[in-house]
Formats: C-alpha cells, sequence, structure tokens
C-alpha cells in the first residue's frame, strides 16, 4: 500500500517538482499539491493522507498556523515542516503547532523520500542541523539549571502552564490570579530566565526541569 502525501508549497516550480517526484517513486502517492494554507485547509481534510509537508512562509495564512489546524482537524496526519529557515524560534513553534519532522528545502530529493517514510513510521525526521539546534536547546546547562532554580514556586506554575501551551487568561483563571498579575509573573519570568519571549521561557524551563520535579 502506497504512502499517501500532500504538499502545502507556495512555489509552483517546487511543488510540481516534488509532487511529480513523489508520484514517480515506488510505494508512494501525491494525493495533491497546494499553493496556500487556505487551500490546504479545505481540501486535506476530504483527502485525508497520512502525511503532510507543509513549507512554513506560506502567502496568507502562515505554515505554522496551518498545521495547527491540520492537527486539530486530522489528529492522526503526520506533519513535517519544509522550509530554508534553521532558527531556534521557528523549529519550536513548528514542533509545538504539531509538526513532527522538520527539513530544509536543500534536502535532496531521495532524503526528503526517506523522511517521509520516516515519519510514517512513527519517527521525527529532522536534518542533522536542527536535530543538533534540537538538542543543544533541551541540554540543561548548569546556568539554565541555577536560573530556573531562582524561580518562585509560583512562578514556576506560571511558567509550566506556559510550557502547556494555555493562554495568560486561562494561567489565570485556572491559579484564582487575575489577568495583570499573570503579564506581571511572566516579565519577571524572563528577567529571571535572561529571555525575551514565551519560546524561549519554555525551552529553558523544560530543559532544566525533570518532569517530576514540575510543580503541577
Amino acid at each position: 500500500m502506497n504512502i499517501t502525501v500532500c504538499i502545502v508549497e507556495d512555489d509552483a516550480e517546487l511543488r510540481e517538482n516534488i509532487s511529480s517526484y513523489i508520484n514517480a517513486s515506488p510505494g508512494f502517492e501525491c494525493l495533491g499539491a497546494y499553493g496556500t494554507a487556505e487551500e490546504a485547509l479545505t481540501a486535506i481534510p476530504r483527502q485525508n493522507p497520512q502525511i503532510a509537508i507543509v513549507d512554513i512562509n506560506l502567502p496568507g495564512m502562515n505554515g505554522i498556523q496551518c498545521v495547527r489546524n491540520l492537527a486539530q482537524i486530522l489528529p492522526a496526519l503526520q506533519i513535517t515542516m519544509f522550509t530554508v529557515y534553521e532558527d531556534t524560534h521557528r523549529i519550536f513553534d513548528a514542533l509545538a503547532a504539531g509538526a513532527c519532522g522538520y527539513l530544509l528545502k536543500s534536502t535532496r530529493p531521495e532524503k526528503l523520500l526517506e523522511a517521509i517514510r520516516e515519519i510514517h513510521q512513527g519517527g521525527s525526521p529532522m536534518t542533522s542541523h536542527i536535530a543538533r539546534k534540537v538538542v543543544q536547546a533541551f541540554k540543561p546547562a548548569a546556568s539554565t539549571v541555577l536560573s530556573v532554580n531562582q524561580l518562585s514556586v509560583r512562578e514556576q506554575q506560571v511558567l509550566d502552564l506556559l510550557a502547556q501551551g494555555y493562554p495568560y487568561k486561562v494561567i489565570a483563571t485556572n491559579l484564582g490570579l487575575s489577568l495583570s498579575t499573570i503579564r506581571t509573573y511572566v516579565q519577571r519570568i524572563y528577567e529571571k530566565l535572561h529571555v525575551q519571549c514565551r519560546t524561549d521561557a519554555v525551552v529553558k524551563y523544560l530543559g532544566a526541569t525533570p518532569v517530576g520535579h514540575r510543580p503541577f
């Protein structure tokens, strides 16, 4: 039985090249190729492929939001990002949205097929550069552990809920605090961890705090 794939890529030539290569490869079938997230969200749920390859930098709705929506509609769909970007923020935003893999567009065609096969078998394919970034981000450096340990119990509770993806309003309700108080805690967390955004704070927290030692 063929591994079924859909592609979301705004570059028409690249989109056609990938879909043609997949269809010409034994054991693989491209069910559809789309230039926008909006088109993909309309068509892919009807086609119900096993795997989707999604570009991050799409016109209109971006690829990360497309992944998040597809993951909600089709929980069994395995998604890998296909992009020119290597920065840590985009990598973790994509993975947090529901992507299972992260590949660069410089990936050779035969390696792309290997990645599709790997994700179909339950793996999380990443190019070596991306994998190194992920490992480095989660490696618990001593300074990171020290920074997390400087957080108060309440700050760790807030950060734990941030790490689970909850918005400020839900965190405030769960902890019985006001929205402005949550914002104050978040700002203190940023200052103590020496970060400037939620993603970096979560990465530091997850890398430094074993699951059994988290407040929730």
